[in-house]
């Protein structure tokens, strides 16, 4: 099984505001990779900020794939990432863009995608 814990601390700066993001990822219940990193940017919502460790851990996950893969190790089925925020997860399920949430389309549109072939699926995690 792999999977990965999408995390980030919103506005945790008290210098800059900045949030601080983070996401685990384990394999077969090991640790394989992890990071930790301050937003270049702030951002507007905690919302904002968890999709942001959401969009890299999924990419964290794809990787993990591409070894997975030139190991040969076939993987069935999802991926799973965790976060814990529902807001940035029901951003992630909808392509219905708001006027709050414009700034993301990108991202959203990157893990709609992954979302919808079934390569990742996502799940509420309470840390």
């Amino acid at each position: 099984m792999v999977y990965t814990y999408a995390d980030a601390d919103y506005a945790g700066s008290v210098d800059d505001r900045r949030s601080t993001f983070g996401y685990y990822t384990f394999l077969g219940g090991n640790l394989v990779t992890r990071r930790s990193k301050k937003e270049n940017v702030v951002a507007r919502s905690s919302a904002d900020a968890e999709f942001w460790a959401m969009a890299l851990g999924i990419c964290e996950l794809l990787w993990m794939k591409i070894i997975l893969d030139d190991l040969k190790i076939e993987w069935n089925g999802p991926m799973k990432l965790y976060c814990d925020n529902k807001s940035a997860i029901n951003i992630a399920h909808n392509l219905v863009q708001h006027e709050r949430t414009k700034h993301v389309e990108v991202d959203n549109h990157f893990i709609k995608e992954k979302l919808d072939s079934g390569t990742i699926c996502t799940s509420l995690q309470m840390f």
